[in-house]
């Protein structure tokens, strides 16, 4: 999922990354909403509301605004600059440290929300803390996809899903399998942040900032992945050899 990149990676890479890391998106950007009333996974609307408190002349909250937006940024930049250094030395371990870093955050959102005692302070700097782990996520998805995948918010995945169905009506069927394998990409992101959304809605009344703590178990997962699919590759030859072996005999 993680290790192929370039020309080695295929649709079901792609396809398998979307559908863990939209998830974690969407129960992120709900629960974060809950927790701190402020999206958390894209600056689009912080952009609008930046503008607004601007030139109301609320500074203090615009600085707070202009700061959220920052991280964000810094978080695409620092992962970015992560998988280029990494990807030099040992390319195939490029995607570890910045996916690890996050899942540190969201573990640390959800302790510290469970913990610390409320404050306006705590609030801001757990939603920065989120902006800048889901910068981080767009940033290495997009880089690992070849800047085929994002998981962090949908406003171009709806805009591409609408170009993408009204090409459906002009492409012949046999020119359709390309066509068809961008719905079924997007669809699934789409379709996973929403799900990912709706159990965060759900499950945030039971287990309030611990909900942070499953969207990292889901992000560990996904690190080691492939590490397990080959261990449990190289078992079942194993044990096909020793049958193999038992059968001569």
């Amino acid at each position: 999922m993680f290790r192929h990149q370039g020309q080695r990676r295929t649709f079901k890479h792609n396809f398998k990354l979307a559908v863990l890391l939209s998830t974690t998106a969407g129960i992120v950007n709900v629960a974060g909403f809950i927790a701190f009333a402020i999206y958390t996974t894209n600056v689009t609307g912080h952009v609008a509301t930046f503008a607004k408190e601007l030139s109301e002349g609320n500074f203090y909250l615009a600085k707070i605004i202009a700061l959220w937006m920052f991280l964000f940024f810094s978080g695409a930049f620092f992962s970015s600059l992560l998988i280029d250094i990494i990807g030099k030395r040992i390319a195939r371990f490029s995607h570890t440290v910045p996916l690890f870093i996050e899942a540190i955050i969201l573990l640390y959102v959800g302790y510290l929300g469970e913990n610390e005692n409320y404050s306006i302070a705590r609030d801001h700097f757990l939603a920065g803390s989120l902006l800048f782990a889901m910068g981080m996520q767009n940033a290495m998805v997009s880089v690992v996809s070849g800047f085929v995948v994002r998981t962090t918010h949908l406003t171009g995945l709806f805009t591409d899903l609408g170009i993408e169905l009204s090409r459906l009506l002009f492409i012949p069927k046999e020119g359709r399998k390309e066509l068809n394998r961008k719905i079924v990409l997007h669809s699934s992101i789409v379709i996973m942040f929403i799900a990912g959304g709706v159990f965060a809605g759900f499950m945030y009344h039971y287990l309030a900032y611990k909900i942070f703590i499953i969207a990292a178990f889901i992000l560990i997962f996904a690190l080691f992945y492939d590490s397990m699919r080959i261990g449990i590759y190289m078992l079942k030859r194993r044990i096909n050899h020793l049958y193999s072996k038992k059968d001569r005999h």
